[in-house]
């Protein structure tokens, strides 16, 4: 299969992926989503029996993560394979790894090493804590950064104890920065004529994701709480019970809080002595929250909601995962993508870029490939020949 860009934005650019489980792949889902010719270096089977770190290959997850990708099996523990990877490099523009610091220095491949053989290179890391400090060579994982860097001492009731976000927040985000951080290097190097260093960790990008709550202690000494479905500094917002079951509302501001008031008809709480300023909302949030739920349980959720948005109140269901794709602004928009999977001999349905741009959009082009799928094809395109191939085979570098 033939590089097959998804998108026009980044086709000019050869990405090599040396990343597993989910931090790595979200930042190169981006780059290839995004047009990259993203080659997915991966270590051969015989070395690596049995199901990898990343999941079931032909599961959900890692269907989801390895889209627009080719494959290239490598073992880069031996010489031949680290040589094929110094010829990748000599013409890539972007490496990425979330090896642990010091895996990569063992294996030859370090940020000094390879942007030696190609001063262009733009060479991105995701670790668990840092490459370097007290915790650099601990293993990273998801959940031990949202306790670390916070987050679990913010979600859930109050009193409930530590609560782990629903998804790998600490992953995604990481992915997420990382891949913004190479697109700036690569801009940077329109100017420079250089590559760079990009590092990020599971640990940085959680305590940046704290936002305004990191900076309410850091500004004025305040350690945030957990606030349970309730916004923690904006009353009232939060989940409110119907006569059919739950909504979220969002009353923020004076002027919507008024506009909430109205259209519940209870245009009285907007002069009541406990709630007229938002200090004071925020003191009796409890008992305003009671309040509310009294009137809102006399109807059913479709009926507020449609109230709330014809005052102008923002609003909405609470919906599990499959009313989500059943939602009519959701399909409207277009996020699930589907394609046929040759593996899989069935259309597979994931989840697609939430960014639409007009000129360069994005697409899933290509299936996630089967474990060095392109291995041959990609040998190819580097200048090794059919019999070089065939002996890579044979001693198993590839």
């Amino acid at each position: 299969m033939p590089f097959k860009p998804a998108s026009r934005a980044l086709s000019r650019f050869t990405v090599l992926d040396l990343t597993r489980v989910r931090s790595g792949p979200t930042a190169v889902r981006q780059l290839a989503d995004w047009g990259a010719n993203v080659i997915k270096i991966e270590t051969p089977p015989e070395l690596e029996p049995g199901e990898g770190p990343g999941g079931p290959r032909n599961g959900p997850d890692f269907q989801n993560l390895h889209r627009n990708k080719r494959s290239l099996t490598l073992n880069l523990k031996s010489e031949e394979g680290k040589a094929i990877l110094r010829r990748l490099v000599e013409k890539a523009d972007v490496i990425v790894e979330n090896y642990r610091p010091d895996v990569k220095h063992r294996l030859g491949i370090a940020y000094e090493q390879l942007a030696a053989l190609n001063p262009r290179l733009v060479y991105a890391s995701i670790s668990g804590f840092g490459q370097d400090g007290p915790y650099a060579t601990r293993p990273g994982f998801d959940q031990i950064a949202q306790g670390l860097g916070g987050l679990m001492s913010i979600t859930g009731l109050p009193g409930q104890g530590p609560v782990r976000v629903g998804i790998p927040i600490a992953d995604l985000t990481a992915g997420l920065y990382c891949s913004l951080g190479i697109m700036v290097a690569l801009l940077a190097r329109e100017e420079t004529g250089k590559g760079q260093w990009v590092q990020t960790s599971l640990l940085q990008a959680q305590i940046a994701m704290l936002d305004f709550q990191a900076a309410r202690w850091l500004m004025d000494g305040e350690v945030p709480k957990q606030a349970g479905n309730n916004h923690p500094t904006s009353i009232p917002t939060g989940v409110f019970q119907t006569a059919d079951g739950h909504i979220n509302i969002a009353a923020t501001g004076q002027a919507i809080w008024e506009r909430f008031c109205r259209s519940v008809d209870r245009a009285d709480l907007i002069t009541h002595p406990d709630y007229a300023t938002a200090a004071l909302r925020s003191r009796n949030r409890d008992a305003l929250g009671q309040e509310i739920n009294a009137i809102l349980t006399t109807q059913n959720c479709s009926y507020w909601i449609a109230r709330f948005s014809e005052f102008g109140v923002p609003c909405g269901s609470i919906n599990s995962i499959d009313e989500v794709f059943a939602d009519p602004q959701v399909q409207h928009l277009g996020i699930a993508q589907s394609i046929h999977s040759p593996a899989l001999a069935r259309e597979i349905t994931l989840v697609g870029q939430p960014v639409q741009l007009s000129d360069t959009p994005s697409s899933i082009r290509v299936p996630p490939p089967e474990q060095g799928e392109q291995s041959d094809e990609i040998l190819r395109e580097i200048g090794f020949s059919p019999a070089d191939i065939a002996a890579f085979h044979a001693n198993g570098t590839i």
